[in-house]
């Protein structure tokens, strides 16, 4: 089973996993909007209408999620390192492989995956709770994969978009938890503010 075929129900019983619903995750006190660049808001200006035009996983992950994940790495100074469609076999025995969206790791090496991996980011067309099962089980596998690496974390983030939504979950303990709130492509200042906070968080978790 790819990660893919994974729903809600095959994460609790194949994977043996908790599931916490209407979770939040993050408190509006420690978000705080990150301004981007003139780069990254020609680029959603100009291509996101174009991507929902088309409305296909693969327009809305190449023209609005990759520019916001590539704006993600240059804002932190490419300290760390972005994989797109990467093949992340962990366990074939668990049915833990398959390709993912995207990968975030803390290491900066760029020519392959290396641990810890800290986020998970899977694009679906529109169904955002159909993705949810398929991200929690990566983030598992990326749980899995840097305890066997020898560089366990304390939690992994995880998001399912469409682009225009985003959904974010934590794996932590065994434990999924998913956010209450969805956050959106027109507030996008905040969205970034998110994903600086988690990939931060993570830094000064591994350097404590």
């Amino acid at each position: 089973m790819a990660y893919s075929k994974f729903t809600l129900k095959d994460a609790k019983e194949k994977l043996g996993l908790q599931i916490v619903e209407n979770e939040k995750i993050f408190s509006d006190d420690n978000i705080k909007p990150a301004p981007i660049s003139d780069y990254l808001q020609t680029t959603l200006a100009e291509f996101a209408p174009l991507a929902l035009s088309i409305n296909t996983e693969k327009s809305r992950s190449e023209w609005i999620i990759a520019p916001i994940m590539a704006e993600l790495r240059r804002e932190l100074k490419n300290t760390i390192s972005l994989f797109s469609g990467f093949t992340f076999t962990v366990d074939e025995g668990k049915e833990l492989d398959g390709k993912c969206d995207y990968i975030i790791s803390l290491n900066p090496e760029q020519f392959y995956i290396t641990a810890p991996v800290i986020t998970i980011v899977e694009a679906k067309k529109e169904n955002i709770v159909q993705g949810l099962g398929q991200c929690i089980a990566t983030m598992y596998a990326a749980d899995l994969y840097n305890k066997q690496e020898g560089t366990p974390i304390p939690c992994i983030y995880g998001c399912v978009t469409s682009g225009t939504t985003w959904k974010f979950m934590k794996f932590s303990d065994n434990t999924a938890y998913i956010d209450i709130d969805e956050y959106y492509l027109k507030e996008i200042e905040s969205l970034m503010g998110i994903l600086l906070t988690i990939v931060r968080s993570e830094q000064d978790a591994v350097k404590s």
